[in-house]
């Protein structure tokens, strides 16, 4: 799992597409977020992961989560929904 890149000699800083891989963290919608933000999330994971995890819940729960993404990227339900139906999703996990 990533937490950010390497900066060793500043090689291999930019890895281009989607980081399925990256540190990501499951949020319930209106938790507040904040400076204690990372404290209030219920799972954590890989974006992959937990995009599987929300896509695994009953379809009327999924609309009350969010992930949180390195980087404070925050990814609300359709396009998580959108992410896991993509051809670049990874199935084989």
């Amino acid at each position: 799992m990533t937490d950010h890149p390497s900066t060793y000699k500043a090689e291999d800083t930019h890895r281009p597409g989607i980081q399925w891989d990256d540190r990501a963290f499951l949020h319930h919608v209106g938790d507040g977020g904040g400076l204690l933000d990372g404290a209030k999330s219920i799972r954590d994971g890989t974006f992959a992961d937990l995009i599987r995890h929300i896509m695994m819940m009953p379809e009327d729960s999924q609309k009350n989560y969010y992930i949180q993404k390195a980087g404070d990227r925050k990814f609300e339900y359709q396009e998580i929904v959108n992410l896991y139906n993509s051809e670049a999703f990874p199935r084989g996990k």
